[in-house]
């Protein structure tokens, strides 16, 4: 049965959510309003959106499905906005990264039994409609925060919506889930731009920490260089769940600090041995909140052209490369050559594709 979303900002999550539902249900119509032009009218030139709009009105009536993907300052003006034009059929939802903000919002305005939460965990660095593509959704998380006044007919019909656009649906309270992405994702951007600045406040004149950084230091920061703007929005709607478990994490440093002042070696080893164990348990997908980077080292000879060589035999196999480098610190890492790539397919055909040519290749971790 062929239904009809309207989109409520068309960015790199809006647009995203809209082309995997044209990709996997193409009789869907789409509606889309963005205070952006030139990402309506591509929106419209690419047939993912079949009716644009400059404002929220009456087109947006019709919908079976309403996504709220404006950044979340802009929220409280939208809502009301849709409220005025919301069919009594239609499921409003959103995608924001915190939930109980939203959902108070949604209490207030009178709409608890048309609202499901969502949260689709899947980004990129690049933002907006035009970095936006289907599988950015594919077997990623989509967390689902549906208020206990929804019948449970729309969630499980959204539920199959999500997983028709290749995502996998998982359903929470809304409380449970700001605790959890809390923990998983807030709180560690919090430490990685915590853990840069101390560096850089702790650098030499000449800059030797940020010169010989290695990769174990890169990976563990690589989080604070999200958009500063983002982060302080979600640090100031999900700031009691941030607040406790950033208490809990600065007592444990201070046992730390205690058991190194104290030489106490057996309680180090269980620190480094018990969070190797549960690190390691980890499935290696891209589908939480921190995102998984698709790279591999490959050892080059120190000579001419070698680096070029490697670039060129992969712009020739169509393979994209996101960043490419010299490892001058391979403390913690072997090869010489780090190379990252946008999607886990290319990884994969450039692993096969160096392989095949003699290069000795090196996975992260």
């Amino acid at each position: 049965m062929s239904i009809i979303c309207g989109f409520i900002g068309l960015g790199l999550i809006g647009g995203s959510i809209a082309k995997a539902i044209k990709e996997n249900r193409p009789d869907t119509r789409i509606i889309a309003y963005d205070i952006n032009r030139d990402t309506l009218h591509a929106a419209f030139s690419e047939g993912i959106a079949d009716q644009v709009t400059d404002r929220i009105d009456a087109s947006f009536s019709p919908c079976d499905y309403i996504f709220l993907c404006a950044p979340v300052q802009k929220n409280d003006a939208n809502l009301e906005a849709v409220k005025a034009v919301l069919s009594p059929d239609c499921l409003l939802t959103d995608v924001g990264s915190v939930k109980t903000d939203i959902h108070r919002h949604i209490l207030e305005a009178g709409l608890e039994g048309q609202f499901i939460g969502g949260h689709p965990m899947a980004g990129s660095e690049r933002v907006g409609y035009v970095n936006s593509k289907a599988l950015l959704l594919q077997n990623a998380y989509y967390i689902l925060t549906p208020t206990k006044a929804v019948p449970q007919a729309k969630v499980e019909a959204y539920r199959e919506l999500v997983a028709g656009i290749g995502a996998i649906p998982l359903i929470l309270d809304y409380g449970q889930h700001d605790y959890v992405t809390a923990a998983v994702s807030h709180l560690p951007h919090v430490i990685a731009a915590s853990l840069v600045n101390l560096v850089r406040d702790s650098d030499s004149p000449d800059g030797i920490m940020k010169m010989i950084a290695a990769g174990g230091f890169k990976d563990i920061t690589r989080i604070a260089s999200s958009s500063a703007a983002m982060w302080q929005q979600i640090c100031l709607t999900n700031t009691d769940n941030i607040l406790s478990l950033l208490t809990s994490y600065i007592d444990s440093l201070s046992r730390i600090r205690d058991e190194l002042a104290g030489r106490e070696g057996e309680e180090l080893y269980q620190l480094f041995d018990g969070a190797r164990i549960y690190r390691d348990s980890f499935l290696n997908a891209s589908s939480g909140p921190i995102k998984i980077v698709y790279s591999l080292n490959v050892d080059i000879a120190d000579e001419p052209g070698a680096l070029a060589a490697i670039a060129t035999i992969l712009a020739l196999s169509q393979i994209s490369i996101k960043n490419i480098g010299i490892a001058h610190n391979r403390e913690m890492e072997d090869g010489v050559l780090r190379i990252e790539f946008y999607e886990e397919a290319d990884i994969r055909k450039a692993r096969s594709i160096l392989t095949a040519r003699g290069y000795t290749i090196y996975d992260k971790k």
